[in-house]
């Protein structure tokens, strides 16, 4: 099957890698040419398939495998990150990520056995999770399982990506700009280079208003809403309430940034190329502030997380989400109300478990 390839011209290419089991289908994987050899924005999920797909792509583009100079990382989901380890063993390349990325990877592979999963038992029980959604995790908790895999999809980077910096990529001018919300360490990469026009079979225009383009990650999509949940941050749970993170207020922020930037094309690595990144925003700033009031409304009353997410409209009823989506949608739910206390318009009540209600 031949591999899936656009290509955006000027020395861009995107590289369709298979998401296995997973209704997004693909991660889009960029291949940048440099002076030094060619450069991949992401590397896609650890998979043979995957695997096979992003090699056959990199040829289709021109180059050999063993080629590549290097990995630009945008966030370390395993979608992303995790063929990077195997990147750097066929050809040597360094890999690049954002230092507060960096660190959950690195806290992944040192993490003591099981300790991931008394950290997401003791999260789900402060939300009030019910005890037929916390029973299977305690079973695997007794068994002993429950570590994250420290293997490749756990590779730990060996350079840095500074928000604001030029990186060292001859002949390019690509800078990075730090968008946490998604991710705390989530970048997006600003091709600082004119627009060369429309891409075969992507969805730019010649004469697009704006300059560059921009490889967006999960921060900026054409028709999906990036999922914003509370950071994987294990020793949070010592910290008062008004000093936690507030990963939604970093999202809204990291969006008013790229709307200013305003790229001619934006290229996402999911779904494909769109142009006019500050009407994406507007609409994902919409939704987020629609959103949030529906959740103030609900909160006329204490709820704990978990009844917040059972209320709340998702893509479908809450009784057909699985139990691993519930986990992820309480963490959403969390995020949203963290960020209206910070606001200062909601505020949590009570202990084991937590509620919160407007004031």
């Amino acid at each position: 099957m031949a591999p899936q390839v656009i290509d955006h011209k000027g020395g861009v290419w995107s590289i369709a890698v298979p998401l296995p089991d997973n209704p997004l289908g693909h991660t889009l994987v960029h291949l940048l040419e440099t002076d030094r050899g060619p450069v991949l924005i992401d590397t896609g999920w650890d998979d043979p398939e995957s695997w096979d797909a992003l090699t056959a792509g990199v040829t289709a583009c021109g180059f050999d495998p063993a080629e590549l100079h290097g990995v630009l990382i945008t966030h370390h989901h395993p979608d992303h990150h995790g063929l990077s380890a195997r990147v750097r063993e066929t050809s040597g390349a360094w890999i690049a990520m954002h230092a507060a990325d960096a660190a959950v990877v690195r806290r992944t592979r040192e993490a003591e056995p099981g300790r991931w999963l008394d950290y997401l038992l003791g999260k789900l029980a402060a939300a009030g999770a019910p005890d037929d959604h916390l029973e299977p995790l305690r079973a695997a908790r007794a068994a002993g399982r429950g570590r994250k895999p420290p293997g490749r999809r756990a590779a730990l980077p060996d350079r840095g990506i500074e928000p604001g910096a030029l990186l060292d990529l001859p002949g390019r001018r690509l800078r990075a700009v730090w968008t946490p919300g998604h991710t705390p360490g989530h970048v997006c990469l600003h091709l600082e280079e004119g627009h060369p026009g429309p891409a075969r079979g992507g969805a730019g225009s010649a004469g697009a208003a704006g300059f560059g383009r921009l490889f967006s990650g999960d921060h900026l999509l054409p028709g999906i809403t990036p999922h914003i949940g509370l950071y994987e941050e294990p020793d949070e749970a010592a910290l008062d309430l008004a000093d936690r993170g507030d990963p939604l207020g970093d999202y809204l922020d990291s969006l008013a940034r790229i709307a200013h930037l305003a790229p001619a094309e934006v290229l996402p690595a999911h779904q494909h190329a769109f142009p006019d990144a500050a009407g994406r925003v507007r609409e994902l700033l919409g939704h987020h502030e629609e959103r949030l009031a529906g959740l103030r409304a609900l909160l006329a009353e204490p709820l704990t997380p978990w009844q917040l997410a059972r209320a709340m409209r998702w893509n479908r009823p809450w009784e057909q989400i699985p139990p691993a989506s519930r986990t992820i949608a309480v963490s959403e739910a969390e995020a949203h109300v963290r960020h209206l206390v910070k606001r200062g318009v909601v505020e949590a009540v009570g202990a084991d478990p937590v509620r919160y209600v407007a004031v």
